[in-house]
């Protein structure tokens, strides 16, 4: 099983983000794409995606993947499991945390399998697109004000436990 870890960042949190999934997985399992440079070959590559994205201004798409979302759009992901994490920030965006991840989500549901998604309770945010059915889509990280307490470094461990068997 390998899988690719498609990040768009700004500030380098998602890449940072993509890493630490990447070192959880194991290296010899997954690996770490830059979505700025990516083309759709590469995508198609994997039955096994990740998809990761901060969001930008108030609750845009990260511009990398904006830029990329036409072809993303034309890849065929019948086949394929993905999975997404969204970065945001839940006190001075609180109304549109990790809204990025929606718009994501919102790209790509109707045409693949989307694992993965994550409990909304224990966060502080007052509003999210990335919320579909009382959870979050994908891994909802507030890296900002969450990982000086090393809670970022138990979602992501936490999470790859739960898509280590979503994506059998």
């Amino acid at each position: 099983m390998k899988i690719g870890i498609f990040y768009g960042s700004s500030t380098g949190n998602a890449e940072l983000i993509a890493d630490r999934l990447q070192a959880e997985f194991g290296e010899e399992n997954a690996d770490v794409h830059n979505i700025d440079a990516a083309d759709k070959a590469e995508v198609e590559q994997y039955d096994y995606l990740i998809f990761g994205t901060s969001t930008w201004g108030i609750g845009d798409m990260q511009d990398d993947w904006e830029d990329f979302s036409d072809d993303l759009k034309e890849i065929d992901l019948s086949s394929k499991k993905v999975a997404l994490y969204g970065l945001g920030d839940q006190e001075v965006y609180a109304d549109s945390f990790v809204d990025g991840m929606g718009h994501l989500y919102n790209l790509i549901a109707k045409n693949t399998t989307v694992v993965g998604e994550w409990p909304a309770k224990d966060y502080r945010h007052s509003d999210s697109i990335a919320i579909k059915k009382g959870k979050f889509v994908g891994l909802a990280i507030d890296y900002d004000n969450d990982n000086d307490k090393g809670k970022v470094e138990q979602q992501i461990k936490d999470w790859v436990t739960l898509l280590k068997k979503d994506f059998k």
